[in-house]
């Protein structure tokens, strides 16, 4: 089945034909070339190079270039800064500065070339960082980190300087942090917290700040890489080498722009192998993504709703604020279990629901209603469960869900009872207990039984202290001193932690990597679909729909005639009624212009029909190679699915509700390839009108699998056509009654 056997991200279509013909170009991949094994049907790398980054992080000798201790110098303070670092790391530091003996009594180096040993990492304290990477170059440094601002954050002439950096990066065979990056990688991280830990990757060094203050309250941190302009390493390297990490939980970043689409994929990819969470701030999201495009389909989509789609697909947790980001990350390292290696990531699910205990009814409703409104699962417990609370718990109070104990015991036992009666039920997953204001002795006692239970419980125990002082025992010194149970100050930022706990621990038990089924070559459909394409130029819609049948996607029976009494002849072997429109490369939307004539039922309608359209375009000054007279399909549902390019992904295909008023209703899901079968399922699922589909007023159900499998044909066509296929537009799919398939009955294509 030709839809079953998915493809990868954009591909130039003049290596896809290098392919075809029987060659195989090696891409570079920072630098060193991929094997061809791991290449996809366009030549691009199915997997993430990860870079092996420990001596970056871990140096065993840093040299700091243009190192100082004059009073009043800026660099003066970055390199105090630096010798209390290597001092912690056990890094021997090597000053570098042209004129000077010494630096804070350390001896000093005139250039690189003169440094006493080989060095693992180079502190570039220069304003031009471009020459020292030639020098770094000979002297085989492994990394280099630049602070040097002026590069493509000013504009055209600082984006050329930084170009020519990265190229000098490359020919050198070192790795670059920066430029216009910071300090952040040589913070102070605490080493007396235990538990997985947070791994933060930030664009912007400050935005990371709340993040890194997670370690006051208890919360382990163990790297920063702030990435700055990412003139070679970037948010994506960072993301494949701390998912290896065993130590790292969760990876929190902060992203202000990708860099490159297919590699973000590939390190997300590479995460959720891991079942290592990955959460993000990615700024953006009111960005219009604006284009020149002739399809429904290139006004529907989006650059954030590209980029919300790819996060979606592989795993990534997008949050919007730093709160969120911070108290999220928490969660989910919290919970991190790290599964094992040859299970990639998946493992047994634990259940999902969520029970919400209180010392106030009041409280607990208020907390379950907002729960199930963000779309937790609140199960009602057993009647036997029930029973079971209310040995402890005196019967007039409710213990469904929410769970109200009036008051939690102080004098005796029964308030650790309760806990774990609840964290025995099978299908809880989940025990939220929100606490809206200490109430000592009380609150104490509930911290101190919810922490105790957290030891003793492989599920997840959240506590919301809602007091905005903060300064209480029960939460500085109980709650905080836990590594097991996830803390909050407010409910909706427990909420949504919880939420993309549950929904991670659901993806990563069902994930398969897309990548692992990347086709490695060409279909026989592209040789028949590339003879029809025409570069630079629009499609006619007969032509458009030749290209949809060189990829097995159904067109309805039709012929595109040159004269009325072609027409009538036509018309007579597609069998009445039938549909007549305008055919030339030039005309995006036949509806609008009157080129559309639909259920005609006899000769005379259909050379009147003729004529008129022919009129219309001549009017218009349009160019026709013909009018099509076409079969009329009727019973089915309306839906559109396209192509378009996105500048960092390539290829992106969306599905939506169709007809005249696509652009109205604005009804769509898009996906980034390399997606499957479930993928292109779950697209249907976030569409409203998702239930025009399972039947209205009486209608049939219709053929899900059918526009499936257009869907994933579609996907095949753009990533083997890649950017030669600049728009595809089926509008509108006609999908007919369950088991009848799916129709094109109108297709716009965009050649590049």
């Amino acid at each position: 089945m030709l839809g079953s056997t998915h493809g990868t991200l954009t591909t130039d279509s003049r290596r896809a034909r290098a392919i075809a013909c029987g060659e195989h170009p090696s891409p570079v991949v920072h630098g060193r070339p991929a094997a061809t094994d791991d290449l996809d049907v366009s030549g691009r790398p199915l997997y993430a190079d990860v870079p092996d980054l420990d001596r970056f992080f871990r140096p065993g000798s840093v040299a700091v270039v243009g190192a100082s201790d004059a009073d009043g110098r800026p660099n003066t303070g970055i390199t105090r800064q630096l010798l209390g670092w290597a001092e912690r790391v056990g890094a021997r530091l090597h000053p570098v500065h042209p004129t000077r003996q010494s630096v804070f009594g350390i001896p000093c180096s005139p250039s690189v070339a003169d440094l006493p040993e080989q060095v693992d990492l180079a502190v570039l304290l220069v304003s031009d960082p471009l020459p020292v990477i030639e020098q770094l170059a000979e002297t085989k440094v492994k990394f280099a980190i630049a602070f040097a601002s002026g590069f493509a954050e000013t504009g055209a002439e600082g984006a050329a300087a930084q170009e020519r950096l990265a190229a000098a990066v490359a020919r050198s065979g070192l790795r670059l942090l920066g430029p216009n990056t910071n300090l952040n990688a040589f913070e102070r991280f605490r080493d007396d917290l235990d538990g997985p830990a947070i791994a933060l990757i930030t664009q912007s060094g400050h935005q990371g700040r709340p993040v890194f203050a997670l370690q006051e309250l208890g919360i382990r941190l163990s790297h920063w890489a702030p990435t700055g302009n990412e003139a070679d390493l970037e948010t994506a390297d960072f993301i494949s080498y701390f998912a290896e990490q065993p130590e790292v939980g969760a990876i929190a970043a902060y992203v202000e722009g990708l860099k490159d689409g297919r590699s973000f994929l590939l390190a997300a990819d590479r995460a959720a192998r891991r079942g290592v969470p990955v959460v993000a701030v990615k700024v953006g999201r009111t960005e219009t993504g604006a284009r020149t495009a002739a399809s429904h389909t290139g006004k529907l989509t989006g650059a954030d709703a590209v980029v919300d789609a790819a996060m979606r697909q592989f795993g990534v947790i997008r949050v919007d604020g730093l709160d969120e980001l911070q108290d999220t990350a928490a969660l989910l390292a919290r919970a991190h279990r790290r599964p094992d290696p040859d299970t990639e990531g998946r493992r047994p699910r634990t259940a999902d629901g969520v029970v919400v205990y209180s010392i106030s009814g009041g409280t607990g409703a208020h907390f379950a209603d907002l729960a199930a409104e963000a779309g937790l699962h609140l199960p009602v417990l057993s009647e036997a469960k029930q029973a079971e609370l209310h040995q402890w718990i005196p019967e007039y109070l409710n213990v469904a869900n929410p769970v109200d104990n009036g008051g939690h015991p102080v004098g005796d036992w029964r308030g650790r009872k309760i806990i774990d009666a609840i964290l025995d039920d099978p299908d809880v997953g989940v025990l939220i207990c929100p606490i809206t204001g200490p109430f000592p002795p009380m609150s104490d006692k509930l911290a101190q039984d919810l922490v105790d239970a957290a030891e003793q419980t492989d599920k997840l125990v959240c506590v919301v202290w809602g007091s905005p002082v903060g300064t209480e025992p029960a939460y500085r010194e109980t709650l905080l001193g836990s590594s097991r149970v996830a803390t909050f100050r407010t409910f909706a930022n427990c909420i949504t932690a919880v939420r993309a706990h549950l929904d991670h621990q659901r993806f990563t038990t069902a994930y398969h990597s897309p990548f692992d089924e990347a086709p490695r070559s060409l279909s026989p459909s592209f040789r028949k679909a590339q003879a029809l394409m025409r570069p630079g130029q629009q499609l006619s819609e007969h032509a458009a729909k030749q290209l949809l049948r060189a990829y097995g996607i159904r067109v309805p029976r039709e012929q595109l005639v040159t004269s009325a009494a072609a027409a009538v002849r036509a018309a007579s072997l597609v069998g009445y009624p039938v549909v007549m429109k305008a055919s030339g490369a030039r005309i995006a939307h036949k509806t609008e212009l009157g080129l559309v004539k639909i259920g005609l039922t006899s000769a005379s309608q259909v050379r009147d029909a003729y004529r008129e359209l022919t009129d219309i375009a001549r009017y218009e000054g349009i160019s026709l190679d013909g009018v099509l007279v076409c079969q009329m399909v009727e019973r089915g549902v309306e839906m559109v699915v396209g192509v378009t390019h996105d500048r960092l992904f390539g290829p992106t295909i969306t599905v939506g509700l169709g007809g005249v008023l696509v652009e109205v209703l604005r009804d769509s899901a898009v996906r980034v390839p390399p997606f499957g079968e479930d993928q292109a399922r779950a697209m249907l699922t976030e569409l409203r009108g998702r239930t025009l589909l399972d039947g209205v007023r009486g209608a049939p159900p219709a053929d899900v699998d059918a526009l499936v499998e257009v869907v994933l044909r579609v996907q095949r066509m753009a990533l083997e056509l890649g950017d030669d296929l600049a728009e595809l537009d089926i509008n509108p799919l006609m999908v007919l009654p369950r088991g009848q398939g799916a129709v094109a009955l109108d297709a716009l294509a965009v050649c590049r």
